[in-house]
């Protein structure tokens, strides 16, 4: 395990994988830990990425990463992430992030475009929900704890298909999402409710792919397409069958999603 002290607050990360490689970071959602990458990351090395450095990295809030009091503002996540780069002496990176990693990759590029090559947007929105919906979902926490919540974030994280046949990994993913302390959580929802970036994802120059799957009712595939509208370099892959985490549902097809993406682009 790897950890360092970056604008008052332990991170934890990893960076594995070739040291002088292409870079490729990834940033997940609300609620998960990086270990939500490591499937994906597996068929990408199989893939024709093996020569790449992976960087993971608990964002403030969640796994092992400090869970300072909040409520955060975006900006707080994104120099987070801005900080762990500078750490690395990271540039020219490949960012990917995942709904609000993927609000966390909207605002870097739009910040920096000079340290990204490209990036990729799963399952995540220019805007995510209302205020009402997530003031809702703020109160509901506080009163009777995320447990209460992590059926029904369970039925926007997995189609049913997946749900059904995998009771283990679901079990382990609602494991997961409850044991994310409280004002991490909480704190992560004020900064997604608060933040608008269609400005922001209008002044995105670099190629970016964006990824969402069929079944989820969190960013869904018409929120996908609205954002899509916004970028000029970008292309949109929604997955037949998945809900909000393709990378844990689908991992092969995501992974052949982003490859293919990369090929194309000349970056692997």
């Amino acid at each position: 395990m790897q950890f360092v002290k970056l604008n008052n607050i332990n991170i934890h990360f990893a960076d594995t994988g070739n040291i002088n490689g292409l870079p490729i970071v990834f940033s997940n959602s609300l609620g998960t830990d990086f270990r939500i990458w490591s499937e994906l990351i597996s068929v990408m090395k199989r893939d024709g990425a093996r020569d790449c450095r992976f960087i993971c990295y608990d964002k403030r809030g969640h796994g092992l990463t400090d869970a300072p009091n909040g409520p955060y503002q975006m900006a707080d996540h994104v120099n987070d992430l801005i900080s762990l780069m500078d750490y690395l002496e990271i540039s020219d990176a490949i960012v990917i992030g995942l709904s609000v990693g993927g609000m966390i990759t909207q605002s870097l590029s739009a910040k920096l475009p000079d340290r990204i090559r490209a990036i990729v947007l799963s399952n995540t929105g220019h805007i995510i929900g209302t205020k009402e919906i997530w003031d809702t979902r703020m109160n509901l926490i506080r009163q009777n704890g995320i447990a209460s919540l992590s059926n029904d974030i369970m039925q926007r994280w997995f189609s049913k298909e997946f749900r059904d046949k995998n009771p283990a990994k679901l079990a382990a993913y609602r494991n997961m999402v409850e044991r994310t302390p409280q004002e991490g959580y909480l704190g992560t929802c004020a900064a997604i409710r608060d933040c608008d970036l269609t400005n922001a994802a209008k002044s995105i120059s670099v190629p970016t792919l964006l990824i969402g799957g069929s079944n989820d009712g969190a960013t869904t595939p018409e929120l996908m397409a609205s954002t899509h509208s916004l970028i000029a370099k970008s292309r949109l892959e929604i997955i037949d069958g998945p809900g909000h985490l393709p990378c844990v549902e689908a991992p092969e097809k995501t992974a052949g999603i982003i490859m293919d993406f990369l090929k194309e682009n000349d970056l692997v």
